[in-house]
């Protein structure tokens, strides 16, 4: 079986679906890429047994082909190649040769008949979302997911849909993170699952910044969705999300709204002197001040005021600065508003006329 592309033809779709390659290569076949016919074209499949995907190239594939080809070193020979230029593969047997130009590399491959699939969807729920859409709902909400958490279901991020809202969610059990869109049609009412933190990570290198469709398609144990050229399969997690509806109701009386800019740029001049490990940054809020105070096990201090736009009585709380910052660069408004209820509560940031992106932080002590 002989194959005739250009550079570009193999590079951008391995660059695609590297992601799934296993790194760790404790099941040898994992650390290639499947190459098959579909449809009279190459399509090129990755998986590490938690996601799986598939790209569909433009390589025209006269015969059937089934074999595998190890995946790193095939990108490394791709980008070391001149732009443009054309590579031939000679398929046989256990070897992969690839001729360009004056450069020729011979490549070790396994049966494509021992590759692993995950197993096939039985959509129970299909909608579509523009990608942008769902990409700002993983940009919005991602990092506040936990990383090796015992408690394995936050180990994920959330995927709701509400009527004509399609909502992520995710926390560490130190802050949460939720964020809302809003579909031009109604989607399926109550649907929740919980996606692994690396099929949302790659899910969110993968989806673009632009209008094209996202074809969602949910069963009871994968979630697969389909962009053009590309599906992205994941296993999802088994597992109850916690109730976040109640940790939002935080009850809090005390506002504050204060220029998001200006306050990052305050915490992030703070922050230089606060303690490396526990990050804690100290609020002081006083009619029409926010004062901001860290310090550090060396007896370093630093301190900032912040004008606000704040009536209540004195307040002072802590917080990791880190989680602040977190909320600051994913709102995009002028101003944002902090909810406050006492020194022991938590505190609710969100935009100052929009409840669709809010995040709770838990109070620390200094």
């Amino acid at each position: 079986m002989n194959l005739s592309f250009s550079r570009e033809q193999i590079l951008i779709p391995l660059q695609h679906v590297i992601g799934a390659v296993e790194k760790r290569q404790t099941v040898p076949i994992l650390a290639n890429v499947l190459f098959r016919e579909e449809q009279g074209a190459l399509q090129i499949v990755a998986t590490d047994l938690e996601i799986e995907l598939k790209v569909q190239t433009d390589i025209p594939c006269s015969e059937p082909i089934h074999t595998t080809v190890p995946a790193r070193k095939l990108l490394d020979i791709s980008k070391n190649l001149p732009d443009e230029a054309t590579i031939k593969a000679s398929i046989k047997e256990d070897r992969v040769t690839l001729t360009s130009g004056r450069s020729r590399f011979v490549l070790a491959s396994l049966p494509g008949s021992d590759f692993p699939a995950l197993e096939k969807i039985t959509a129970e729920t299909s909608f579509e979302v523009p990608q942008k859409d769902l990409r700002s709902l993983i940009e919005r909400t991602a990092f506040a997911m936990a990383q090796q958490d015992v408690r394995y279901y936050l180990n994920g991020l959330l995927l709701e849909s509400k009527g004509q809202l399609l909502r992520t969610v995710a926390t560490d059990g130190h802050r949460l993170a939720l964020a809302d869109a809003e579909m031009s049609d109604a989607l399926p009412e109550g649907k929740q699952i919980i996606v692994p933190r690396k099929g949302i990570l790659e899910l969110q290198r993968l989806l673009e910044d632009s209008e094209s469709p996202a074809t969602v398609k949910i069963s009871s144990n994968h979630i697969s969705v389909e962009l053009p050229n590309l599906q992205f399969t994941s296993k999802l997690i088994d597992g109850r999300f916690p109730d976040y509806e109640r940790v939002m109701a935080t009850g809090g009386d005390k506002l504050i709204l204060a220029d998001r800019q200006i306050l990052r740029q305050s915490l992030t001049r703070t922050s230089v002197l606060s303690n490396e490990k526990y990050r804690g940054v100290q609020f002081t809020a006083e009619s029409g001040t926010l004062r901001v105070q860290t310090q550090n096990p060396d007896k370093e201090e630093a301190e900032d005021e912040v004008e606000i736009e704040y009536t209540g009585e004195s307040l002072t709380v802590a917080f990791n600065v880190n989680y602040l910052l977190d909320a600051l660069n994913a709102l995009t408004s002028e101003k944002v508003q902090l909810i406050l209820k006492d020194e022991v509560s938590s505190c609710v940031l969100q935009d100052q006329n929009s409840e669709l992106c809010k995040y709770v932080i838990m109070p620390m002590r200094l």
